[in-house]
């Protein structure tokens, strides 16, 4: 992994927050043009009710 000085943390349980989560993040990366993707992670973990979707976003950012 390239080196990275941000984390940006998107998390989502209820199903249709699920279907959303990648338009969010996509969203996000739009608005912050600043930012250099460095690498995503996605996670799932889940129980007897409830599902959860992680999308983890490691970037690097100027710091001047």
């Amino acid at each position: 992994m390239q080196k990275f000085n941000g984390v940006k943390v998107f998390s989502a349980t209820l199903a249709r927050n699920r279907e959303e989560l990648g338009e969010k993040v996509t969203d996000w990366l739009r608005r912050n043009p600043q930012v250099e993707l460095v690498e995503m992670k996605v996670l799932q973990s889940s129980d007897r009710e409830f599902h959860c979707i992680t999308i983890v976003v490691f970037y690097s950012e100027k710091i001047e």
